[in-house]
């Protein structure tokens, strides 16, 4: 039998650099779908089409349940419903990469961390000494968030030119700075708390927890289990996305199917003499079916979800995502009001800035250790591209702001988005570039 036909040997090492690099192709793939849906928002938005365009997103959608009735626009049922599966996306990536992936080496997680914290601190000063005593203050959590999809995809088009180390780090920070960004939405922009309704939602959690200590298994009841806490949260005053990071932070991370135990049932299916064999008697029918279920279960519940729900929040939630809140009609917005120099001076100046500042200090008070390869001028390079808020900011932006100022913050959001994008591939390439062999 050729080694074609089986496959290479499996390494240690493919355990956590797998996941990963199918992670960072879905991500970098994103980006450019991303890009078209933005593009294809702003254009609707400020073409012959956009009255009705905008007007679409306002729709009322309501669902019934006994005496309870939500009613809200399609857009909210997007950004609240949608995007809890982003976030629930995001909290497996976070915990696998810190239980089985590079940020279970505490040191290595710690630069991201700082890079993380920075990121949202020091825009979050900028924002709030620009914007004190003006309408709009509120929206300071627009500013400290770090679009994945765009920054990998960015990355992405400058190929092995750029170092892995560079990828991961920026990858981590994203995610930890999205983690940030949910707590933030859920404690700084709830409404009126509601006691009932989220003791319910913790007695949802509780169920869970003990659904999967006693060995259940099935993907629809966690999911009708996870929809009820979702309408508890939602109704009881914080905001509903936040149970995504918590059911993802909660999904195992050990297999059920050990290693062993799998290829024990795999060498009973093959001692079977023949398909034909294994169709016709009742046990060997039986020991194919467990191998059938073993395969699957030989992956942890974080890496199948993950595989599951990735390409679908990477090329269908964050593009719907992006369509639906990413129109501004242009001509009808006054581009020099406070709150977009703010969001773009957070983003373009403060990001960075904060991002670079706390990994450097990270480092130097031995609290965190840079990668081989990462060198402090690649790494400032990065840091540019972290003022790349979009999605995130987006979504923030639409709990913060009174619809009078939210197409001033979007061109802020977008207009730091494509300059931090710019000056972060302008200083990679200069600091990557190599000359062409003689």
């Amino acid at each position: 039998m050729s080694q074609d036909s089986v496959g290479l040997p499996h390494k240690m090492v493919d355990r956590f650099t797998g996941p990963f690099a199918r992670f960072l192709k879905v991500e970098a793939a994103t980006g450019a779908v991303l890009l078209l849906a933005t593009l294809a928002a702003l254009f609707l938005s400020n073409s012959a089409w956009s009255m009705p365009f905008l007007a679409f997103w306002k729709t009322l959608v309501a669902l019934h349940f006994g005496r309870w009735d939500y009613v809200r626009p399609l857009r909210d049922w997007i950004n609240d419903g949608l995007m809890t599966l982003f976030f629930f996306v995001v909290a497996l990536e976070l915990k696998r990469e810190l239980v089985l992936g590079e940020l279970r080496h505490f040191r290595v997680a710690a630069l991201s961390f700082a890079g993380a914290l920075g990121g949202m601190l020091v825009p979050l000063a900028i924002y709030l000494v620009l914007m004190t005593g003006r309408a709009g203050v509120h929206g300071w959590g627009a500013v400290m968030t770090t679009d994945t999809a765009f920054v990998i995809g960015c990355l992405a088009l400058l190929g092995s030119r750029i170092p892995p180390t560079l990828r991961l780090f920026l990858l981590s920070l994203a995610i930890f700075d999205d983690v940030g960004a949910i707590l933030v939405v859920a404690f700084g922009y709830g409404h009126t708390l509601h006691w009932l309704p989220l003791a319910l939602g913790v007695l949802g959690l509780c169920a869970i927890a003990g659904a999967a200590r006693i060995g259940i298994r099935s993907i629809p009841v966690y999911f009708l289990l996870g929809g009820a806490i979702w309408l508890c949260v939602d109704s009881s005053g914080i905001h509903p996305t936040v149970t995504g990071i918590l059911l993802g932070l909660m999904t195992p991370t050990g297999a059920w199917v050990s290693d062993a135990r799998l290829r024990v049932i795999l060498r009973r299916v093959l001692a079977h003499e023949t398909v034909e064999h294994l169709s016709r008697e009742t046990a060997a029918r039986r020991d194919l079916q467990v191998a059938g279920t073993a395969v699957a279960e030989a992956l942890s519940p974080v890496e199948r979800m993950e595989l599951v729900l990735h390409p679908w929040v990477g090329f269908a939630i964050m593009p719907i995502f992006a369509f639906a809140n990413a129109g501004v009609p242009i001509s009808r917005v006054n581009l020099w009001q406070p709150v977009t120099t703010a969001i773009f001076a957070a983003l373009v100046i403060g990001k960075p800035i904060g991002v670079f500042v706390f990994a450097w200090l990270a480092v130097r008070l031995g609290l965190a250790t840079r990668a081989t390869g990462l060198s402090w001028p690649i790494l400032a390079a990065g840091s540019l591209m972290t003022g790349i808020g979009f999605t995130i900011s987006l979504f923030i932006a639409g709990q913060a702001y009174a619809p009078t100022m939210l197409n001033a913050a979007k061109i802020g959001i977008l207009a730091a988005s494509i300059v931090s994008a710019s000056f972060g591939l302008l200083m990679l390439s200069i600091l990557t570039y190599r000359k062409p062999a003689a």
